[in-house]
C-alpha cells in the first residue's frame, strides 16, 4: 500500500487498541495502568502521559469509538472522523522529534494521551478515506473473531486478523477436504 508510513502505523496501532479488547472471549488486554504502559511503548506514542487510573479509563473509552468508525460505511466514516476532529480542536502542524523524520500532529505533546490517540488516528483516517481506501479496513472474517485489521497487501487479499484466525481457518479447510476425499 501506498500511505505513509506514519499513517500505516496509526492504522496498525488503532487497530491493535481496538482489539486489545474482545476477541470472543471479553479478555481485556488493557487492565492496567502497566499494560497500557506496554502498550504505548510497543506502538511508539511520545508526549505527556499521566500514568494513572484515568488515562487509562480514557483510553479505553476510545475503543468501541474507534471499532464503530472501523465497522461503518464510507459517510458514516466521514462523519466520525470529523466529529473526532472537531472535539479535540485538531490544528494539523508537520512535527520532528526522536527517530522520526517530518510527519502530523493535530494537536499539542501535551494534550492527554487519548486525545492524541484518537486525533492520530482521525488523521491517519483522512489519508484512507481521500484516498478512496476505505475497504482496507475491515473485520477478520473467522466467524468466531471480532476484531478488526488493515489490509496493506498489494492486492488487497488480506482477510484475517493477527490472532491465528488465518492459521486456523486453513487448518479447517485442509480438515474439511480431507473428510471430503476420504468419503
Amino acid at each position: 500500500m501506498h500511505f505513509a508510513h506514519d499513517t500505516e502505523v496509526v492504522l496498525l496501532s488503532a487497530a491493535a487498541l481496538v482489539n486489545s479488547v474482545g476477541g470472543g472471549d471479553d479478555t481485556d488486554e488493557l487492565d492496567s495502568v502497566a499494560a497500557l504502559d506496554d502498550f504505548v511503548a510497543e506502538w511508539e506514542f511520545t508526549g505527556s502521559r499521566t500514568h494513572d487510573e484515568a488515562e487509562l479509563a480514557a483510553v479505553r473509552r476510545l475503543r468501541p469509538r474507534l471499532r464503530g468508525i472501523w465497522t461503518s460505511d464510507e459517510e458514516t466514516m466521514v462523519g466520525l472522523v470529523n466529529e473526532l476532529l472537531r472535539e479535540h480542536q485538531a490544528l494539523p502542524q508537520l512535527v520532528r522529534h526522536d527517530s522520526f523524520s517530518w510527519h502530523i500532529h493535530a494537536v499539542s505533546s501535551e494534550e492527554p494521551l487519548a486525545t492524541r490517540m484518537a486525533v492520530e488516528t482521525a488523521m491517519a483516517l483522512v489519508d484512507v478515506i481521500r484516498l478512496g481506501e476505505t475497504e482496507r479496513l475491515h473485520s477478520c472474517d473467522a466467524p468466531d473473531c471480532d476484531d478488526v485489521l488493515v489490509d496493506l497487501s498489494r492486492n488487497r487479499s488480506r482477510r484475517y486478523c493477527g490472532a491465528g484466525c488465518g492459521n486456523r481457518m486453513a487448518a479447517q479447510a485442509y480438515r474439511a477436504r480431507q473428510a471430503g476425499e476420504s468419503a
